[in-house]
């Protein structure tokens, strides 16, 4: 993999740390968005620690060689644990304070265990990307590689399971989400599964370091983008359905904003609009120039039309929420026309029939889009 695919991969990566970064400083004892920053973290030092020029360059910075494979190591088996405790995390239920600290003291155990035989070995010549079959048969060293590699494979299989048997029992993004994390982590299977044939091959006298220099770094490749993506799905799509959700609520609210329009500029009724396009403010600032220009009409507001029209429309609609829209529409219809000289002029003053929340608003604003209100203002 190249330098260059390495350092945009990691530079996402830490976008995306970038992203939950106010989040961590506000909730920095959520045990959830801990283990969500770690998994994201120790991702992005895996490709860190993986490029080529990294790892020329902590070797010589530091003078010892190949001291990068060690620190590799120990990033790749960081995040074959924290996707682990991110999934139990996830999850939850009885046990999993448990189940954490036992995983997460068994590959602390595995890391202390990396660094101890990195030095008791002898790696004294420079491999920046085929350490693991050049090493293989070298004592300590094999072991550790061995160990890294067995290690990482057990908690992608681990985290897998986990991932794959729970999506089963969910629906939605979630299920989406942690489906794509299982492939994701079944992935990064490979990138340990064909390292550790490469190095077996060499035990039995063959060089099949292509796998450790081309295959399985892909496979890391793929897998840390299928699993963050995994991560991200259930966190970003609740977060846009929100927001389209507000946009289209907005969107349906024109009719009746626009049925208002003269009134509110009239009369000043028009709040400023928000600079910012946030779909929930503008939602808002819509809905409460409504409610202005509504409080304004009650003068002018026809109870007696009101429910004439909504008597009407319960018997030929057959529907009470679609009635009372109709009924609505007709009677705003008539106060703007009265407001502006071309109707009756002012009714009886009395209270408007109720308050309407933002879903009966959504309805009088479809009765008026699609004419009802018109139509039962020029029958009456």
């Amino acid at each position: 993999m190249s330098d260059l695919i390495n350092y945009v991969s990691c530079g996402l990566l830490w976008l995306g740390l970038l992203v939950k970064a106010p989040d961590l400083a506000r909730r920095w004892r959520d045990p959830f968005l801990l283990a969500l920053s770690s998994a994201l973290a120790f991702a992005s030092l895996c490709f860190l620690f993986g490029a080529p020029y990294t790892v020329g360059f902590i070797n010589g910075v530091s003078g010892v060689p190949n001291l990068a494979a060690p620190l590799t190591y120990g990033a790749v088996t960081a995040y074959g644990a924290a996707s682990l405790v991110l999934v139990v995390r996830w999850r939850g239920g009885p046990g999993t304070a448990r189940a954490v600290r036992r995983w997460t003291l068994g590959y602390a155990a595995v890391l202390g265990c990396i660094a101890v035989l990195f030095a008791l070995g002898d790696a004294s010549v420079e491999r920046r990307t085929d350490f693991d079959t050049y090493y293989a048969t070298t004592p300590y060293i094999a072991e550790m590689i061995v160990l890294y590699l067995v290690a990482h494979l057990t908690a992608v299989v681990v985290t897998a399971w986990h991932s794959l048997s729970w999506a089963r029992q969910l629906h939605g993004s979630l299920r989406a989400g942690l489906v794509t994390m299982g492939v994701g982590t079944l992935a990064g299977g490979g990138y340990s599964a064909s390292k550790l044939v490469a190095v077996a091959a060499r035990w039995c006298g063959r060089d099949w370091s292509a796998l450790g220099t081309t295959f399985s770094p892909a496979c890391a490749g793929l897998s840390a983008a299928l699993t963050v993506v995994g991560i991200v799905i259930p966190l970003i799509v609740p977060f846009l359905a929100t927001r389209a959700r507000y946009w289209r609520q907005y969107t349906r609210l024109g009719p009746l904003e626009r049925q208002l329009t003269d009134l509110l500029a009239r009369e000043y009724l028009r709040l400023p609009r928000p600079v910012w396009p946030s779909p929930a403010r503008w939602l808002t600032w819509r809905q409460s120039s409504i409610y202005n220009g509504l409080h304004y009409l009650e003068r002018y507001f026809d109870e007696g039309l009101y429910r004439q029209t909504y008597a009407d429309g319960l018997r030929t609609l057959g529907d009470a929420r679609r009635a009372e829209a109709a009924a609505w529409a007709t009677a705003i219809a008539a106060a703007t026309e009265a407001v502006s000289g071309h109707g009756t002029g002012p009714v009886a003053a009395g209270p408007l029939p109720g308050h309407p929340d933002l879903p009966a608003l959504l309805r009088i604003a479809d009765a008026l889009a699609d004419g009802t209100g018109r139509r039962a203002l020029a029958v009456c």
